[in-house]
């Protein structure tokens, strides 16, 4: 061809066009058709095999045309409500990479098989008595010199109205008999108490009902052996462990069953165990590389628990052994007490208080509300008194974090701006109890409490004692003007500046991490930058600085 066409010249070869296309051979294309990372690359997914999205507009759905799957899905909600992307699943066979089947390391045994060969229960056979609805098992123990004691619940309220948002109660707990752990330790203004929480009860039984394990095993005695590792104590020494229990104590106290998102580990045993081939295969396929994108969003997106999963695939019923030593440890829930503890209103007795707020969501997959394991063991603990008027309900506890940052620099001197939101405001309820008793500490506190309505989840109203209206600016952010707490310490930029430089002067902040403590931070970076004529990268090294040196101590969650 000798004259281009259209003003093209195709004879010219100096630069070498680059191809728009590539061809693959079939094999390639399925792969690549199969892999949810390349699926969802194109469908402005999950791209590489992460959890990154590209935006729609950037990628085309009709870039690489999906598979249908070619396998039934289960039909319940608990597993609609996984929302999983199955797109990419033609096949098992086309399955890589997938998660090995994680080791079974521990075993159980009736007691008296392990017992001089016996295969009946015997006079000499020990009786093992449970403690599980009350309190755990000893071998459940924080490291020495803590151990969990028994703290019967001196009374309980509500703190909050009907219609506030969170529920938030107040509990007075005797430790007069707890016990000296080592010397000059002890209970302290701001210090924090451990609480073994277990696992709501009739969770307990619908995960044994849903692993087909009937009511005598549940309860009967056996010897659990461990090959290594903490477990089942919180932090004890790793090493091997033979010990009496019985299953429900362990699934009660031991394993968490709905805090952490599911591990490939779970999924895979739950694999193992499906008798349903396409529950296999689906559940295969989210521990395999081309299911990767899909196991992202299943952890990142709407909570998953454990009851959950067994529900959405209801024929894998996993051993019993094989599933517990692949579950996290049971911890410990921390609570900043909200009084004075070297103050008590009774006399020849020792209270200490706390306030829990019940964390609660709901479910996405069948009808109600879960709560959190600590918060809602509160709450069955409060309604028990308060509704059934039981009298002898008693919470594991132990002394635990008497040295965080809120009792480590809580000075008896010096002014003291103490910053807080919903029930982050607890424990300087005890500051200021404190303080007050001191004349010579008047005038010297301040408090700036958020709150979203004050007739409704204002906590502590009336309980700081002497001269409270002018120590205390409650801020609220759903009614009136509208205020949340950080705008209320940029509009006391003179008073915070003056704390904050003045001899022994601290600034305590305490709440939740979004929101509050973040909005907290950038207010108080902003009064740095008006008052000091800071930059804003001064303002920060300044306040990183006051940290450092104790007078900034910022406690969130």
């Amino acid at each position: 061809m000798k004259s281009p066409i259209l003003g093209i010249d195709f004879t010219r070869s100096s630069k070498p066009r680059r191809p728009s296309f590539t061809l693959v051979s079939a094999k390639e294309s399925h792969d690549l058709l199969s892999d949810s990372s390349a699926t969802n690359l194109a469908n402005g997914g999950c791209c590489g095999g992460g959890c990154c999205r590209l935006p729609g507009n950037q990628v085309t759905a009709r870039s690489v045309p999906l598979l249908r799957p070619m396998i039934a899905a289960p039909d319940n909600r608990a597993f609609k409500s996984l929302n999983l992307n199955l797109a990419p699943l033609s096949s098992r066979a086309r399955l890589t990479s997938t998660t090995a089947l994680p080791p079974q390391t521990i075993s159980l045994a009736p007691v008296e098989a392990l017992q001089n060969g016996a295969t009946t229960p015997s006079a000499a056979t020990p009786v093992h008595e449970s403690t599980v609805y009350t309190h755990p098992p000893k071998f459940v123990s924080p490291h020495p010199p803590y151990s969990v004691f028994s703290a019967k619940i001196d009374g309980t309220r509500e703190l909050t109205k009907p219609g506030a948002e969170k529920r938030t109660y107040h509990f007075d707990l005797d430790v007069t008999d707890y016990p000296e752990e080592a010397p000059g330790v002890d209970f302290r203004v701001g210090g924090a108490i451990g609480i073994c929480a277990p696992n709501n009860f009739d969770t307990v039984d619908e995960i044994f009902d849903m692993l087909g394990i009937d009511a005598a095993e549940r309860d009967a005695s056996v010897t659990l052996h461990t090959q290594g590792g903490r477990w089942p104590t919180i932090w004890g020494q790793e090493e091997e462990r033979s010990l009496v229990t019985t299953r429900r104590e362990l699934l009660t106290w031991t394993v968490d069953i709905q805090s952490y998102p599911p591990t490939k580990n779970i999924l895979r045993l739950m694999a193992e165990y499906a008798t349903d081939e396409n529950e296999k295969t689906i559940l295969l396929y989210l521990c395999s590389k081309q299911g990767q994108a899909a196991f992202c969003e299943l952890r990142t997106g709407p909570y998953v628990s454990l009851i959950q999963l067994l529900n959405a695939f209801p024929s894998s019923k996993p051993n019993f052994e094989h599933l517990l030593c692949n579950l996290k440890t049971l911890m410990p829930r921390f609570y900043s007490l909200s009084n004075d503890p070297h103050e008590s209103r009774f006399e020849h007795r020792r209270i200490i208080e706390i306030a829990v707020s019940v964390h609660e969501s709901p479910e996405n997959w069948r009808d109600g509300n879960r709560t959190g394991v600590g918060s809602g063991f509160f709450e069955r603990c409060a309604r028990r008194m308060l509704d059934g008027g039981e009298t002898e309900v008693r919470i594991p506890m132990f002394r635990g974090l008497m040295a965080n940052p809120l009792a480590k620099e809580f000075v008896t001197d010096g002014p003291m701006l103490l910053i807080g939101a919903g029930v982050g405001i607890a424990p300087f309820r005890g500051f200021v109890q404190r303080r007050l008793q001191s004349a010579n500490c008047a005038n010297k506190v301040w408090v700036l409490q958020g709150v979203r309505d004050s007739l409704l989840d204002e906590l502590y109203s009336g309980e700081w004692g002497a001269h409270e209206d002018k120590i205390r600016k409650v801020v609220e952010s759903r009614v009136g003007t509208g205020r949340y707490v950080q705008e209320e310490v940029t509009a006391q930029a003179d008073l915070v500046w003056s704390i904050v430089n003045a001899l022994d002067g601290r600034v305590f902040v305490c709440g939740s991490s979004k929101g509050m403590g973040e909005g907290v931070e950038n207010a108080l970076v902003k009064v740095a930058m008006e008052k000091g004529r800071l930059s804003h990268e001064g303002a920060k090294e300044f306040w990183k600085k006051k940290k450092e040196g104790g007078q900034y101590i910022a406690e969130t969650w």
